[in-house]
């Protein structure tokens, strides 16, 4: 089955060979073609070029104008939570009234309040709670993403969350990476018994984790009041002997090491970054370890967003990701990271595009078969409405520019679930 695309008004995040990333300068580099067709075969890209170069000894099943239109990949969105059970809409109106994430977590509120929901929840209602937010994401241009437990903290309930993450990736197309987090706060059942639930999270839970293969990944929440540096590298080192590698969440309200932890044990992505100091931007040059920005999560809770203009002129790289949760981010749509990036975060949107399609697909370990159109690669990408170009998805923010979004070749709508 071969589809050809023709008269593209732009093609957008078009390379030869797949990278890795891009970094600093690069960021600001977009490879686009413009008059160009696109070729796809079955699920995956076949070929792509201006249309003057355009085979004519080809058969295709199907021929698509896109005149005034552009091609773009699918986001990558390298750091969700969006198996979750109903909402936290009163911690929202408790913000509202002065509170902060850190004073409504004190009063057993935050992540507690989910995993007392979820504890309760059946594995269907979950399943079907978050589908439609998978749905949702789909049809918002997400073509891969990752899910972490971590709304559980009991062995039952992580291990139910990760099983729905599970079959959320048998029954849909988009590419799920799953991620065990039973390391997101301390039960009440264990309160002032840390180093007991580490232990518990370690030797009970995380065999049973690795022996059904139901995460890639491993993470934790390093933060003051969570889980300090010795945790996590007690955490990832164990992570680590069970096959999982890490990414973690450090530095969303303090900067106390975590980073250096993170390297320490070559974690694929440190994730939040909202406070960095000096010494983390430096230890991060020159490694393979991707630093993600969540700049719903800042907008959301009014803390401050990822310096991502220091990081990136310091040659780093940077993803984007939308951090989708009921507590801090209620919220999967990336073209809103996108151009919440742009705006608060000054990226431009070449560097904002590159964040949320290569760099977040490196960032699940997905940069041979997503994150850019690319001989090969899946035929995951969103064809945008007649619009100017691409810094127009940033720009007019609030807005769905999205018309079709193909999944592995396939043209996806809400009636295709």
């Amino acid at each position: 089955m071969k589809t050809v695309f023709i008269n593209i008004k732009e093609l957008v995040q078009v390379e030869n060979s797949p990278k890795k990333f891009v970094s600093g300068k690069e960021m600001n580099i977009l490879p686009t073609l413009k008059n160009a067709f696109l070729i796809i075969e079955n699920d995956v890209i076949s070929d792509f070029g201006i249309m003057e170069k355009l085979p004519n000894n080809i058969h295709f099943n199907s021929i698509i104008d896109l005149t005034d239109k552009l091609i773009v990949p699918t986001w990558c969105d390298s750091h969700t939570h969006i198996v979750y059970a109903g909402t936290r809409v009163q911690e929202f109106t408790d913000r509202i009234h002065g509170l902060t994430y850190e004073e409504i977590a004190k009063n057993g509120g935050g992540i507690l309040n989910s995993a007392k929901l979820l504890q309760k929840t059946s594995e269907d209602d979950l399943y079907q709670q978050s589908a439609l937010r998978l749905e949702e994401i789909i049809q918002l241009g997400t073509g891969a993403v990752e899910i972490k437990s971590g709304y559980g903290l009991t062995k039952d309930a992580e291990l139910k969350m990760l099983r729905v993450i599970k079959k959320l990736k048998d029954n849909y197309p988009i590419a799920i990476k799953a991620t065990f987090l039973g390391a997101h706060a301390l039960p009440s059942a264990f309160k002032n018994r840390k180093n007991e639930y580490l232990t518990d999270v370690i030797e009970n839970i995380l065999p049973i984790v690795a022996k059904e293969k139901l995460a890639e990944f491993i993470d934790i929440f390093c933060e003051t009041g969570y889980f300090s540096v010795e945790d996590t590298e007690q955490l990832l080192k164990a992570g680590k002997m069970y096959g999982l590698q890490p990414k973690i969440h450090v530095n969303q309200f303090n900067a106390i090491g975590g980073v250096q932890a993170g390297l320490k044990y070559n974690a694929l992505s440190v994730d939040h970054l909202e406070e960095m100091r000096p010494e983390d931007i430096e230890s991060l040059k020159n490694t393979n370890t991707m630093p993600v920005a969540l700049p719903s999560c800042s907008y959301f809770l009014s803390i401050p967003y990822t310096p991502a203009r220091q990081m990136i002129d310091a040659g780093l790289p940077l993803a984007l990701a939308t951090d989708y949760n009921p507590g801090s981010t209620p919220s999967g749509n990336m073209n809103f990271v996108v151009s919440t990036a742009c705006i608060k975060m000054k990226m431009t949107p070449e560097e904002a595009i590159n964040a949320a399609t290569i760099n977040g697909a490196y960032a699940m370990g997905l940069e041979k078969t997503h994150g850019s159109i690319c001989k090969g690669k899946k035929a995951s990408f969103f064809i945008t409405k007649k619009i100017p170009g691409y810094s127009f998805i940033p720009y007019s923010f609030g807005n769905n520019h999205i018309e079709t979004i193909y999944i592995n070749g396939l043209k996806t709508t809400q009636s295709s679930f």
